[in-house]
């Protein structure tokens, strides 16, 4: 059977914990949720921390060590460390735990865009005083990936022999990565995660990621590739990204629910979903080592925490 990396996001730095009371924000209930992900059957977890007293995000050093050691106390799984961060994190902030942690995989968004979350904010009731706030100023705020940032980043991933998890929004993105490829900074093969349904990025269609994936064929020679949605198109486009040969990202970061009008109690429940899909579409579950060596990743032995 063809064997398939599924992807468990955390927490991220988007969902605001007054949106659902299972999104994980302390530092404990980030590693149960990724270890729980681990055991249903996810190779990878994609890894931010938060503050533990109010629940926003964080680029806190000691609380990322803590987390991803602790992971990998408990198990074998993937971490992919984000250098995305969150809306008002610098980018000194945003990568600095690269060389400090030396992850096999992080990830490196691809461009900058718009990335707006303020129609959202006043569908929930806030659980503390910043996150109305923090939602309606993405109205204006750019998420910004230049390409002098994106140079800094994939070098230090090179440096650090942390391979970029290339996170693309929107289809010029893939020529971003095409360019650095010419340049020589990025080696084949590449891994991208194409990100769909964000406002500011490329809706969430089977159309478009058809079309994603064609022209990275079109300008990229060697490419593993991944598909994560936000919200209700979590399920059919992870579904769809599996059905033409790609792997999946679920998890609370991405879509909060599990079905219409039920909220997940865990990421660990998205995970056994999206396990049961690509089963029953005749595909296997990677295991972590199984996932090191499709990635080609230098191994959990060479991390440094």
């Amino acid at each position: 059977m063809q064997k398939v990396i599924l992807t468990a996001a955390i927490t991220g730095g988007l969902h605001t914990p007054g949106m659902s009371p299972h999104l994980p924000y302390k530092p404990e209930d980030i590693i149960k949720e990724a270890v729980e992900s681990y055991k249903a059957g996810a190779a990878v977890v994609h890894i931010h921390v938060r503050d533990p007293e109010t629940g926003k995000p964080t680029s806190d050093l000691k609380l990322m060590r803590k987390v991803v050691k602790e992971i990998k106390e408990r198990c074998n799984v993937v971490i992919c460390i984000t250098t995305g961060g969150a809306p008002g994190m610098s980018l000194e902030e945003r990568v600095k735990a690269i060389p400090e942690l030396k992850p096999e995989l992080a990830s490196c968004n691809s461009g900058s865009m718009n990335f707006v979350l303020s129609p959202i904010a006043d569908k929930f009731e806030s659980k503390f005083e910043w996150e109305n706030e923090f939602l309606k100023s993405t109205e204006d705020f750019i998420f910004s990936n230049t390409y002098k940032s994106l140079k800094y980043y994939i070098k230090t991933m090179n440096k650090n022999n942390t391979r970029p998890e290339f996170e693309v929004y929107d289809v010029g993105m893939i020529n971003n990565i095409a360019y650095f490829i010419n340049k020589g900074l990025i080696e084949e093969p590449v891994y991208i995660q194409f990100v769909m349904g964000i406002l500011g990025g490329i809706p969430a269609n089977a159309k478009n990621l058809v079309h994603m994936v064609s022209t990275a064929e079109d300008l990229i020679d060697d490419f593993k590739w991944s598909t994560c949605a936000a919200g209700k198109s979590q399920f059919p486009m992870t579904a769809t990204s599996l059905a033409m040969g790609g792997f999946a990202r679920v998890g609370l970061e991405d879509n909060l629910y599990l079905r219409p009008r039920q909220l997940a109690k865990s990421n660990a429940e998205h995970v056994t979903q999206i396990k049961e899909i690509a089963e029953r579409i005749g595909l296997k579950a990677a295991t972590p080592d199984e996932a090191r060596e499709i990635l080609d990743l230098k191994g959990i032995e060479k991390v440094n925490y």
